[in-house]
């Protein structure tokens, strides 16, 4: 299928052309269509799935259609979003794809000076990407009023929901019009949002595309069992490939991310770091760097980067192994994006073996362990996995695996990935 078979108009099919979109993703071909008809939607979609595209490209048709001739002077969508950096996105992905369409958009979050997003509020704006205390914040002040939003959409709905901000987003739903169109998206569908997209869809159509426990068919996984102590010299021997020129580093906390780029900065590796203990201004910075090439690798935590796109990149790290076993699918997600092939790596180390043994039941996958590699797991003995269906792996704990290295010789896991 084609984006001109969903009926779009020529101005999007345009736009589109010019960013290189050929064919829609499942999600797109899907949701779009349901979008357009102006139903509620529930779209089950983990990162790399192309669903800002999905919600995106109908609401600027929608607003096109009805309000072409109107002023900007009330909003009309709001799309809600856990993150600055995801909320940034959205906005130049409406500016991509709304480029001949006599429609504004603007984008507001935290952590910056309000000045001149308040500015930008009071010029008129027709569709709003907004993070949820800044959206509250301006709401209390006045300068943003919701009584005509026609459309909403949340978006990492479980997000929102890690990250706390679960009370702020009913806050805001409550402030909504009853009579609106809902588009709500989740990766995971916890008890809590399942109660929650229940509470603010009405008889919605149902999107579900690769699952939480599967990956990316074209992401290439290995794994390294590693002394923990071990893991700073591991990172340093696996980025002498020079052919590694972009790759997102995952820690589990920010002081791990900071302490990771002073370990690469020591060995003369271009590196930054992206949690939320950095001002907006040097979170935005560093992901630019990173797009841009000027370094070469990015560390992050998992709340920091959801949300983060960088086109063509090749191989994520997972340098200490998430304890949430999806967490693992939506990391490597962010590489094998849009057919494209991607390489993600683990290190485990003893204390996370459970973690590891959690995530692999969870994928069902065979992820290859290399041997021969200068540093080994010391630790003796075998760990023994059993997954469905009578699939008995074996981890060797002195086996290792490089990205383009070594003789691979035994695999971990088993089923075949999505």
């Amino acid at each position: 299928m084609t984006f001109s078979e969903l009926n779009l108009i020529a101005p999007i099919l345009q736009a589109l052309e010019k960013e290189g979109y050929k064919n829609p993703t499942p999600i797109q071909e899907q949701a779009i269509p349901i979008v357009l008809a102006r139903r509620d939607l529930l779209g089950c979609a983990q990162t790399g799935t192309g669903k800002t595209a999905a919600f995106a490209i109908p609401i600027l048709q929608i607003l096109h259609s009805e309000h072409a001739e109107r002023t900007h002077k009330n909003i009309k969508v709001l799309i809600l979003t856990p993150t600055r950096e995801l909320a940034i996105q959205i906005g130049e992905s409406f500016a991509a794809y709304g480029a001949h369409l006599r429609l504004k958009h603007t984008v507001i979050f935290g952590g910056v000076p309000q000045g001149a997003q308040t500015q930008a509020l009071n010029r008129g704006v027709d569709i709003l990407i907004a993070t949820p205390g800044r959206l509250l914040d301006l709401m209390n002040q006045g300068y943003i009023n919701l009584k005509e939003i026609s459309i909403f959409v949340l978006d990492e709905a479980d997000r929102m929901l890690d990250m706390g901000f679960i009370h702020d987003v009913k806050r805001v739903i409550a402030k909504l019009p009853h009579q609106r169109q809902t588009l709500f998206f989740s990766a995971t569908m916890p008890p809590e949002i399942q109660k929650l997209s229940e509470t603010i869809l009405t008889k919605p159509e149902k999107v579900e595309v690769t699952p939480a426990a599967t990956t990316a068919e074209t992401v290439s996984q290995t794994v390294y069992m590693v002394d923990k102590k071990d893991k700073k010299q591991l990172l340093n021997f696996v980025l002498q490939d020079k052919s590694i020129t972009r790759v997102l580093v995952f820690t589990r906390t920010k002081h791990g991310a900071d302490k990771v780029v002073k370990d690469l900065d020591k060995a003369g590796i271009s590196a930054e770091a992206i949690h939320g203990n950095k001002s907006q201004n040097a979170r935005q910075r560093a992901l630019n760097n990173f797009k841009e090439g000027k370094i070469r690798a990015l560390i992050a935590t998992d709340i920091a980067a959801r949300g983060i796109d960088v086109d063509l990149l090749s191989h994520v790290i997972n340098y200490e192994i998430p304890e949430v076993p999806e967490t693992y699918v939506h990391r490597i997600g962010r590489t094998g994006r849009a057919g494209a092939s991607g390489m993600a790596t683990s290190f485990v180390d003893d204390e996370e073996m459970q973690d590891w043994r959690n995530i692999l039941k969870l994928t069902a996958q065979k992820i290859p362990v290399v041997e021969g590699h200068p540093y080994p797991r010391t630790a003796s003995g075998q760990v023994q996995i059993n997954l469905p269906k009578n699939k008995e792996v074996v981890h060797r704990p002195n086996a290792v695996a490089g990205f383009n290295s070594g003789n691979k010789r035994r695999f971990t896991g088993g089923g075949r990935a999505r």
